[in-house]
């Protein structure tokens, strides 16, 4: 019975997660890329831009410029490359190629759909951080989840989950709101590259561990959520030998 019972929280939690982090987000993405593809303009990203703008004071000023600058592409990768590189140098193997996976697999991404859809920036007003290049998804949206949901993947089986998770949601929609803010991105850029960003880290998270779960009898146990699992198992095993 207890096996039975953890097989299914087990399965309700593969399906839970297959449900908010790939589905439901993989629907609202789609349903803007084909605004977005159609060149049919999408009525509240106007408004929402201007609704913003109304609010711009110096002092929002320099916070959105702050949060824009800490979540541009260098500083993410700077700071991934930190942690990938302490997670190699302790040994853990399999937690690095999951974080360039799924934090490299977005950012590639995001490459290639703003390649594909090729959408215009908004230019309402005189931006204090112009951008160039395609708007559509947001960089910033898709590279700052990435980095916060893979890090709170890893981290989940400790008890520093609640502490990313909460500290990186409030950094991720900082980074967000300040694209919008800044007049660079349309809220729908925004929402679309949290959506494309979660379904691919989720996904690149299941595909993953059932991977390592079909190679575990081969693959040593290292990475913090290796180890765990690993401790959890033998903890199973000498309470089922007491019995």
């Amino acid at each position: 019975m207890p096996h039975n019972r953890q097989a299914l929280a087990a399965r309700r939690g593969a399906l839970a997660a297959l449900f908010l982090g790939v589905l439901a987000p993989l629907v609202l993405f789609g349903l803007l890329a084909e605004d977005v593809w159609q060149r049919e303009g999408i009525g509240w990203d106007g408004r929402i831009l201007l609704a913003v703008h109304a609010r711009a004071t110096p002092t929002f000023d320099a916070i959105m410029l702050l949060f824009t600058r800490i979540g541009a592409p260098l500083p993410m990768i700077l700071f991934v490359a930190a942690i990938l590189l302490l997670l190699f140098l302790r040994g853990h193997y399999a937690d690095t190629l999951f974080l360039i996976g799924a934090i490299g697999g977005a950012a590639a991404l995001n490459l290639l759909a703003k390649l594909l859809f090729q959408r215009a920036r908004p230019a309402l007003w005189p931006s204090l951080s112009p951008e160039t290049d395609y708007g559509f998804p947001s960089g910033h949206a898709m590279g700052s989840l990435a980095v916060v949901a893979s890090l709170t993947i890893l981290l989940w089986p400790t008890r520093w989950r609640w502490t990313i998770l909460t500290l990186g949601a409030l950094f991720v929609a900082a980074v967000g709101l300040s694209r919008v803010y800044l007049g660079v991105h349309y809220p729908s850029d925004v929402l679309a590259g949290w959506g494309a960003s979660l379904t691919w880290v989720t996904g690149t998270h299941l595909v993953w561990s059932a991977a390592r779960r079909r190679l575990r009898p081969q693959m040593p146990q290292e990475g913090v959520v290796g180890r765990l699992s690993a401790l959890g198992d033998r903890s199973g095993d000498a309470m089922g030998a007491g019995r």
